[in-house]
């Protein structure tokens, strides 16, 4: 039975004051024009984020925005800075499916921001890293570009619902390793998420791989038909429903959420030495806020293989992936503005490491009003 999302912040009273007026207008009472209009919540804006496969055309949008149309759910927008490109039916064709794009040329180029800005998304539906996978670019340095994008998109709404996609196959015939390095990195994904996800900005994964034929739902071995738009709608909408159903946030600055704002910070890595097997690291952060900030947290990505074993002035948490999220210890949390904590590290590495290297990214916590 269609049914309409019943989130705190979507909540109609429409049908009480129709009533009112239906017992009201009888008695002579009347309203002036527009006096029983309830002030109705914006719509849910939703980015669906990506490269060709989201936005050449990215048919598979259209599927989805029918579907959840069709189950009652009327209050939503889809955003992005490019237009539709047709799919023979009715729907909000708004997206940010650039075609070509990789996702680290993105996070290296900064581009996310302003796209974010012109568009002020609340959940963000990303399938993202295909041309990377294509391109043999490292899992470590596509992931890391992962937590850039994540965090340019808290910056912009700190209550951000994230869905990532672990990417539909690829076998294009000009790339016999494809098929594998999509595998691969897939495996990488629901570990980086559980670093990654918090409680005000959970990051959820979509399996978008199983289940998907490069033969029966692709035209040329990488890009969606019609049954592989299909599929991806149809792999997408219980989680972007659940998310809608349970409330989305739209007003960063939410009653009973004091001092919860994350604060500009910056953190910088340096190797400190090096041996056969491993180094020893040094992260430091700096609050780039114009106000003091009463903790932060940081992500660290080693690269090549290197694994956080040790560290100090801080707490550190790995995930299964490697990446290492440290948090402020109780004596270096709160930075003036411009002020700087460090953390070290001892780190791990195979033989063939070579130079060590790590992206590094961080968020602070402005204090309570």
């Amino acid at each position: 039975m269609p049914r309409t999302p019943h989130s705190a912040p979507h909540l109609r009273v429409m049908s009480v004051l129709g009533l009112l007026a239906a017992l009201l207008l009888p008695l002579g009472v009347t309203f002036a024009p527009g006096a029983l209009a309830a002030p109705t919540a914006d719509p849910v804006r939703v980015m669906p984020l990506g490269d060709s496969i989201t936005g050449s055309p990215g048919c598979w949008r259209a599927v989805l925005w029918n579907r959840l149309v069709n189950r009652g759910y009327k209050d939503i927008d889809f955003v992005g800075t490019l237009p539709p490109q047709g799919c023979g039916q009715a729907h909000d064709g708004d997206n940010e499916g650039h075609g070509g794009e990789l996702v680290t040329s993105v996070a290296d180029q900064n581009l996310l921001p302003g796209r974010l800005a012109s568009t002020r998304p609340d959940i963000v539906v990303m399938h993202f890293g295909t041309n990377d996978v294509w391109s043999s670019i490292a899992p470590d340095r596509i992931l890391a570009a992962y937590t850039k994008l994540v965090t340019q998109m808290r910056a912009s709404n700190p209550d951000m619902r994230i869905l990532v996609a672990q990417l539909i196959p690829m076998n294009p015939s000009s790339c016999a390793g494809c098929a594998q390095r999509v595998v691969d990195f897939n495996a990488r994904i629901p570990g980086w998420a559980r670093a990654t996800g918090t409680d005000r900005s959970p990051v959820t994964v979509v399996d978008q791989w199983t289940g998907f034929s490069t033969a029966a739902d692709t035209y040329d071995g990488v890009h969606p038909n019609a049954s592989g738009d299909d599929k991806i709608a149809a792999r997408w909408f219980p989680a972007l429903s659940a998310v809608l159903d349970a409330g989305v946030p739209q007003d960063p600055g939410d009653p009973g959420d004091p001092g919860e704002d994350p604060a500009a910070c910056t953190a910088r890595f340096r190797a400190v030495s090096s041996w056969q097997g491993g180094y020893q690291g040094e992260v430091t952060v700096t609050n780039t806020s114009a106000s003091a900030v009463r903790g932060w947290t940081a992500t660290v990505v080693p690269a090549n293989g290197a694994r956080l074993t040790q560290l100090w002035n801080g707490s550190l948490t790995t995930a299964a992936d490697g990446t290492a999220t440290v948090r402020n210890a109780a004596w270096n949390g709160t930075l003036a503005a411009g002020a700087s904590a460090a953390f070290g590290f001892v780190a791990t590495a195979p033989a063939t490491a070579g130079t060590p290297a790590a992206t590094v990214t961080c968020t602070g916590t402005a204090p309570a009003a």
